[in-house]
């Protein structure tokens, strides 16, 4: 299903995304009705559309365009992308109309499994903004799955650990959670983290990844998904059945993010 602004969208309105795929998208569970982090949501498209557009976004006018597309009760992924459909491949820099496409898929249920990731030295390119652009994190994540892993972690110059694919990466050191600092989407779902979880951000480099005792994965479709192991390195506290300290900062870190309220769609 998918509207743009509000309408049935067509082959041919989606050309340009399809085609020259510039634009960028938030992502956003819904849960009855509402959202968590809705604001930093709205706030994030706005930031964004200011920096590819150069045009201010009507953030209460996507809250109802999504709204329009979610049920009342049950759970479902939203989508929000923002686009101009009559962007010239030629002349990017006259794209100064913004659309606002709205998705809608089954969001997942339970709590997946841990992750087994594959360090791959790669930067997003604008890393800052959620770009449509999605090839090359597409691509690692599919060679991290071809070479027996589940996904691929980032790691940009002097072996800096960044970001995973689509998700921000944390990790605990003596019971305490680790944001790296390099650069990176600021997710929704870790800014939400930070307002309710103690923390430091430093430096991560790939050679400091074993000296952690566990590591995991947030977004705002997964939540928080503790990650098994970075190439070799296995985490003792993020396996299945752990008792360890470090599993249990994950768990608190779950319930502490599943507890906070959602604001209304």
């Amino acid at each position: 299903m998918g509207e743009l602004n509000g309408v049935a969208v067509g082959v041919r309105e989606l050309q340009a995304l399809a085609l020259v795929n510039y634009g960028h998208f938030t992502t956003m569970r819904v849960e009855d009705g509402r959202v968590k982090g809705l604001a930093l949501h709205l706030e994030r498209l706005r930031r964004d559309c200011r920096m590819l557009f150069g045009v201010e976004l009507d953030g209460e006018r996507v809250r109802g365009l999504a709204r329009r597309m979610a049920p009342g009760r049950g759970a479902v992924t939203v989508r929000v992308t923002v686009f101009d459909p009559g962007l010239d491949l030629g002349r990017p820099v006259a794209a100064g109309d913004p659309q606002v496409l709205v998705t809608v898929r089954p969001a997942g249920g339970a709590v997946p499994p841990p992750l087994r990731v594959r360090s791959t030295p790669y930067v997003r390119d604008v890393p800052e903004v959620k770009s449509v652009g999605l090839f090359a994190g597409l691509y690692h994540r599919r060679q991290a799955q071809l070479c027996g892993f589940d996904d691929a972690l980032f790691v940009g110059a002097g072996q800096l650990v960044s970001e995973g694919a689509t998700w921000n990466v944390g990790f605990v050191d003596g019971g305490r959670v680790v944001w790296p600092d390099a650069e990176c989407l600021d997710g929704v779902t870790m800014q939400l983290l930070q307002q309710v979880h103690p923390y430091t951000c430093r430096s991560v480099r790939l050679g400091d990844v074993g000296g952690f005792e566990a590591a995991f994965a947030t977004n705002a479709a997964m939540g928080v998904r503790a990650v098994r192991a970075v190439d070799a390195v296995e985490f003792p506290g993020s396996g299945s059945g752990s008792g360890g300290g470090a599993r249990s900062v994950i768990d608190v870190l779950r319930e502490a993010y599943g507890a906070l309220p959602g604001e209304l769609l």
